[in-house]
Parts: structure tokens; sequence; C-alpha cells
């Protein structure tokens, strides 16, 4: 079940406030610039399924998003606990990073935790099937697909480019939630 708990970005122990309720989630995101939403999904994609065969299931959703928003380019990120590269990718996206872009992501299949450093808060969403999620350009986060991964999300870019990283070397994701499969 998809969950939104708000931090300060001083105390990672407590909660603001915390809910898992799609509207208020929702809601919550959209004061700050970020768009959550819950999409239909279907059950025959799996982890480690094609690129192809995953936007072919959601072609006429993607098309909508890009018609919608004016992607350039996209591509799905599929990873299944066995895969033998799941630790390198994981620690890819632990770090305090942005993205000159927005970065969108729709979950098609497990689950992900995003944290979202905005002023002086951390946004920690854990997204799963059927969520999309929409961060700002420039916005810090970081990202957690757990240790044990089971995960498809098609992924939209502005940039033709796919994923590009702006790392801020700061230690903050290493004192927030991780995913714990």
């Amino acid at each position: 079940m998809s969950q939104l708990s708000i931090f300060s970005d001083t105390d990672n122990k407590h909660p603001l406030t915390s809910t898992r309720d799609a509207d208020q989630i929702s809601k919550l995101l959209s004061n700050v610039g970020v768009r959550f939403e819950q999409w239909q999904t279907r059950n025959d994609i799996a982890a480690g399924d094609s690129q192809e065969a995953v936007l072919s299931a959601y072609e006429s959703d993607v098309k909508r998003l890009i018609t919608e928003q004016g992607y350039q380019s996209v591509d799905v990120i599929s990873i299944a606990k066995d895969n033998p590269q799941k630790d390198a990718l994981r620690l890819k996206f632990l770090d305090e990073h942005s993205h000159s872009e927005d970065e969108v992501r729709f979950f098609v299949q497990g689950q992900g935790l995003f944290a979202l450093h905005i002023g002086d808060k951390v946004f920690e969403v854990t997204c799963e099937k059927g969520d999309l999620l929409s961060v700002p350009a420039n916005t810090t986060h970081w990202f957690d697909l757990g240790p044990q991964p089971d995960l498809v999300a098609i992924r939209f870019f502005n940039n033709p480019d796919g994923w590009i990283a702006n790392y801020t070397g700061n230690d903050i994701a290493t004192r927030y939630s991780r995913l714990d499969s």
C-alpha cells in the first residue's frame, strides 16, 4: 500500500504526518509541486520482462502522458531479485541528487521508496504497483529499490539522453528510511 511520511530534515525519527490514503498523499504532494496518481495496472507483467513487452502493455497510457507532458523518451527499469547487478543499481540511486528535468515513474510492478528533500522537509513516498510519481526538475531526492527488488517501472524523460543525476554530496539520505523487502 502506498504511503507518505513527512519528516523535518533534522529529525528522521518522528514524522510530522503519515498517511496511506491516496487522495491525501496526492494533496500533500501537490502542495509542494509533486504529482501523485494511481493508474490501472495489469497482472501479466513481471520483473525481468523486456522493455518492449512492458511498453506494449501500457502503450495507450504512455502515449497519453507523452502527449500531455511532451516527454521525449521513455524507458523501462525492470529488476528482479536474482539480477546480478541489483546491488550496484540500488547504490546508484541511494545518494541525494537532482535532475535538470522532471523525474517521472509509473510503477507497473513492485515498489520503491522515493525520498524528496524539499525545503526543510523530507517526504518519504513508498510507491507501489499502480502509482505514478512526477518529481519536478531540480528537486533533491534519492530512491531505494530495496535489497530484493521485484520492480518494473516506466520512466519518462524530457531529455532524450534519459536519466542524468547531479549528486549533491549531502549525506542526508543515509539518515532516513530504506526499503526493506
